[in-house]
């Protein structure tokens, strides 16, 4: 199977859902938050986003804001839940 620029950004979503304890680990293990983990895989595809400015379709453009965006609120939202 041929790993496009979208398949690649929804992988690294995935990896964060994960990260987050959104979607269990796919080991097995149940759903585990790791925050830091997360912001990392956040920040990588922030990065990601940076790098290719300008070098992306609209498709993929759209998508990376969109994950970025949802990868975002549902950080906060996990992060309030551990500061209670």
């Amino acid at each position: 199977m041929k790993i496009d620029f979208q398949t690649f950004v929804l992988s690294l979503a995935s990896s964060a859902m994960v990260h987050l304890g959104r979607v269990p680990d796919p080991s097995g293990q149940g759903t585990q938050s790791n925050l830091e983990m997360a912001r990392q895989t956040v920040d990588i595809l922030a990065m990601l986003r940076d790098k290719t400015h300008g070098n992306l379709d609209p498709s993929e453009s759209a998508l990376m804001e969109r994950v970025l965006h949802d990868l975002r609120l549902a950080f906060v939202e996990e992060s309030r839940k551990a500061a209670s």
